[in-house]
């Protein structure tokens, strides 16, 4: 069994968890979420120090894709070969193309509009430092929202589907709350109470922890 390694860096003024996900026995690694401040993570693959094999986005929110563009350009141009991005869901095409638009109204300056090389639907697998992530379409924070999901590795990378006492928005005109609490008890709890998860904002938890004691989940948030 591999022993991944990971490592989060707080991007944007939204403080999102860019995470960075990597076997340090073939050096080969994954990004996920570059929501901006390229170079903050830059600097930090050049400390991990391995090759970036793609770049996966859980949904299209500005603190999660705004950077993907650039850091993509970045990488290409210093390792020499392709580094795709894949994800979310295409139901969030209007959200990626709506990058620009969103950094300005918050005024954070560099976010680019990105369309992804693969969007992902659930069914298909993605590679995450070379291990095969399922891939669960978990709506209601925005249409097209993914989480992505290794029972074998017992972990989950899960964007902004749940956090550690709470859930996502759905105050939004596309939000679903209903769907959201379907998708995470319907989806993501029946994997297993011992499944990790690293998410978009803040500290990760388990899938046990949260059926036990989140509030949003037991009728009381």
């Amino acid at each position: 069994m591999p022993q991944l390694q990971a490592a989060q860096i707080p991007v944007t003024p939204f403080q999102q968890n860019c995470a960075l996900i990597w076997d340090a026995e073939t050096g080969r690694g994954t990004v996920i979420d570059p929501g901006g401040d390229v170079p903050r993570i830059l600097a930090a693959l050049d400390k991990a120090g391995f090759k970036v094999d793609r770049i996966l986005l859980t949904h299209g929110h500005l603190d999660h894709a705004g950077g993907a563009a650039a850091l993509k350009r970045e990488l290409e141009a210093r390792q020499g070969d392709a580094v795709p991005i894949e994800g979310p869901d295409r139901r969030d095409a209007f959200l990626l193309q709506g990058l620009a638009d969103q950094g300005a109204r918050f005024g954070i300056e560099g976010l680019e509009n990105v369309t992804p090389d693969r969007w992902l639907a659930e069914g298909e697998t993605v590679s995450v430092a070379g291990q095969d992530f399922a891939v669960l379409h978990c709506p209601g924070h925005t249409p097209g929202h993914l989480a992505f999901v290794s029972t074998a590795l017992r972990v989950a990378l899960v964007g902004d589907v749940i956090f550690r006492g709470s859930v996502g928005r759905t105050d939004f005109p596309y939000g679903d709350h209903a769907a959201l609490i379907a998708a995470i008890k319907d989806k993501l709890l029946p994997l297993g109470d011992e499944i990790r998860f690293l998410c978009g904002h803040g500290p990760g938890s388990t899938f046990g922890e949260e059926r036990r004691s989140n509030p949003f989940l037991n009728g009381q948030g």
